[in-house]
């Protein structure tokens, strides 16, 4: 490739509308362009980087036996309607009718096409196991699409799917597709960590996720240096001091707090209570139906788990209107005490407690004494707390720290969900007909590109891996009107590509800063410069990341080239 032939239409200040690090430097380096919100088209430069990431995931998810697939972005209703996920996707999915009325929708993900395949044309656990998967375009209508790439409404994503006969076979797929991807996230040149996850609207037994930490990141992850634990805080646990209650009166006791709305004032208020002897009561609509929330004063709610825990399709806090209705306060003096005929969920942590303050459902009352075992009539247990940084960790002594991280990949073990509502079926050895095993594993192309940015940049721009850069090496003459320096870096430029080499000839008729600058910005990661010792038989040559520069002979660079390159791209498993 020839510099002066591409299409790299290079900013030289950050575009003011992006935040993400990630966002500004492939606006800047001509990696991308906004269509709309959420929707952006990929220049010659992202469109090399996509390609290259493609090409190492193809050759993992070959190398554990997939088989590769191209199905329709477009899909009806039904198969949908199918596995209860029509209503499930709510307002994230992109709904149209066709011109005859049918409903349609865009595809957000390939369970349902992939276990319709299986249903038709699977029969005997002969045809067992398969791993199929594709690398395709799909859609989800973000409420807010933000930090270019990362959360945006079109993307590219791996999707893959495993089919057992048995949970055996399950483990093993879910283990091979573990393995797989951590070779293509070290090949990717990626620092990543793998934490336990909640499956969501997925569904399944069991999932992780795979996370590059950024604070570009909309997960939150809780981890241990000391044990390595780590999980994302919808899934996440802790350990925590017990606290002892005094014994408290028989009976709780009504008191006036005027002027009391939060946990805090309650906190200072005369015959208040510590934020950890307080009942935290929180109005929810779960499906629709109301559902009272019972958290620690000092604790806060993890919406996920709540979902995970109840089995809530959506939920969401109720309106000021609906909790009037429900108990006749206001937020500020609610509380379960008493409380009939509604769901009432606890956080595990108020099991046992006594001598608790909550709200009484009478405006500017409260109840003290409240034992929860006596007092409260909970429906349901569960943990509901969001982990946050302190905290005990939850399987060794150390400690936990919350950060901020990027997923990029997501694998699950769906057992039976998809199968069974959709009565894909096989027979088995005694010829007995049983649901397929499933499980389904989730690559988001576009955030490798992107987390690559995050993790690796500086004050000049990107600095890609070397095995997914758009070039590996840019040649760059500083005069390329000299003879000598056209000619040394044309036979340089055809010499390198017989080898293999991704270089790009900087032919361009400018000013050698220029040229380093582009070069810097889009993140090349070597770069040979022909000079004034050329006329010794010496040409500089630079290191991206490191920044450091040394003169190599004609006669040697190009095996300083390619041992630099292939020492980048080792990776050990």
């Amino acid at each position: 490739m020839r510099w002066s032939k591409t299409f790299t239409p290079t900013l030289r200040e950050n575009p003011t509308m992006a935040e993400a690090v990630s966002h500004k430097l492939l606006l800047r380096a001509g990696y991308i362009r906004q269509l709309t919100a959420g929707v952006y088209s990929y220049l010659p430069l992202a469109q090399r980087v996509l390609l290259k990431i493609t090409s190492i995931i193809r050759e993992e998810m070959n190398n554990i036996g997939g088989q590769e697939y191209l199905l329709p972005a477009l899909n009806p209703a039904e198969i949908w309607q199918e596995t209860g996920r029509w209503e499930v996707m709510g307002d994230n999915m992109f709904r149209l009718k066709d011109r005859k009325g049918a409903d349609l929708c865009l595809g957000m993900t390939h369970e349902e096409v992939f276990t319709s395949i299986a249903r038709d044309e699977l029969r005997s656990y002969k045809q067992l196991p398969q791993i199929w998967y594709q690398i395709q375009t799909k859609f989800r209508d973000e409420a807010r699409p933000k930090s270019g790439v990362l959360r945006v409404r079109e993307f590219i994503m791996k999707d893959s799917y495993s089919f057992d006969l048995d949970l055996e076979g399950l483990d093993k797929a879910f283990e091979a597709h573990r393995e797989a991807y951590c070779l293509i996230y070290k090949r990717c040149g990626l620092e990543f960590s793998i934490v336990e996850a909640s499956s969501g609207a997925m569904g399944g037994s069991k999932s992780s996720e795979f996370m590059v930490y950024s604070d570009a990141g909309e997960d939150w992850i809780a981890s241990c240096a000391d044990c390595h634990y780590a999980a994302n805080v919808e899934k996440a646990t802790s350990r925590l001091p017990n606290i002892s209650d005094e014994t408290g009166t028989e009976s709780a006791e009504k008191f006036p707090t005027p002027g009391v709305r939060t946990i805090e004032d309650l906190t200072t208020f005369p015959g208040g209570a510590a934020a950890t002897h307080q009942i935290k009561t929180l109005v929810y609509m779960l499906d629709d139906k109301p559902a009272l929330v019972l958290m620690r004063g000092d604790h806060q709610l993890n919406e996920t788990k709540l979902g995970d825990s109840t089995g809530a399709i959506n939920a969401r806090p109720a309106h000021p209107a609906e909790i009037q209705k429900l108990l006749g306060a206001s937020p500020g003096s609610l509380g379960a005490v008493g409380v009939k005929d509604v769901f009432i969920i606890a956080d595990n942590l108020l099991q046992g407690r006594t001598n608790m303050v909550t709200g009484a459902n009478h405006d500017d009352h409260h109840l003290r004494g409240v034992s929860i075992a006596r007092d409260i009539t909970v429906t349901k247990w569960a943990d509901l707390r969001a982990v946050v940084t302190g905290e005990g960790c939850p399987n060794c002594s150390g400690t936990l720290r919350v950060d901020k991280a990027i997923e990029i990949g997501h694998i699950f073990k769906l057992g039976t969900k998809y199968s069974q509502s959709m009565k894909a079926n096989v027979l088995n050895a005694e010829g007995k007909e049983v649901p397929i095993i499933m499980g389904s594993y989730g690559i988001g192309v576009g955030r490798i590109m992107a987390s690559a940015v995050e993790l690796y940049n500086d004050t000049d721009g990107i600095c890609w891996p070397v095995s997914i850069a758009p070039f590996e090496l840019v040649i760059t003459p500083t005069n390329i009107n000299d003879a000598t320096q056209k000619e040394t870096s044309e036979k340089l430029y055809q010499e390198l590509m017989a080898f293999g080499v991704d270089v790009i000839l900087d032919d361009r008729d400018d000013r050698p800063g220029v040229k380093f600058k582009d070069a810097d910005l889009i993140g090349i990661p070597y770069r040979i410069t022909l000079g004034k010792k050329l006329k010794e038989g010496k040409v500089e040559f630079f290191t991206r990341k490191t920044k450091q520069s040394q003169d190599v002979s004609l006669d040697q660079i190009v095996d300083v080239l390619k041992k630099s390159i292939a020492t980048a791209k080792i990776v050990n498993p």
